[in-house]
């Protein structure tokens, strides 16, 4: 589900609890481990960490880098990590659930429960890359 707010403080708010609980945690882990130069912001109706248009103006679409983003989405909350070139084997790497098979997209980690992730390994795939190696990534 797309969000329309414009803060990320409005968009944690209109969460219901549970995911409100659960995307505040994986926020928390995500910005202890952001390395410099990212930002948080709202952009595609998610919590986006993004290298800013100030470090990288010259984009494919004009939009800022996309590192890692946040959503609630209708059945599940999701995790996107814009720097896999793995087919999304990073982020198969931090599921934690051997009762449930992880539900991964080319960068994206769908899950209902922050049990089902583990937390470290997120915060390790963040802490992995700079704003330096994102740009280099994206000219390719």
């Amino acid at each position: 589900m797309r969000s329309d707010a414009v803060s990320v403080d409005a968009y944690i708010a209109a969460l219901p609890d549970d995911r409100r609980d659960a995307i505040t945690v994986l926020r928390s882990t995500i910005l202890k481990n952001l390395p410099k130069g990212f930002v948080e912001t709202m952009n595609w109706g998610m919590i986006s960490y993004e290298v800013p248009l100030a470090i990288e103006p010259n984009t494919y679409n004009g939009q800022p880098l996309s590192y890692a983003a946040l959503a609630s989405q209708k059945n599940n909350l999701a995790f996107y990590y814009s720097c896999g070139t793995d087919n999304g084997a990073a982020l198969r790497a931090v599921w934690k659930n051997p009762r449930k098979k992880a539900d991964v997209g080319k960068s994206c980690l769908r899950f209902r429960a922050i049990e089902d992730i583990d937390l470290d390994g997120i915060g390790m795939l963040i802490a992995s890359k700079t704003v330096t190696d994102v740009v280099k990534t994206a000219k390719r």
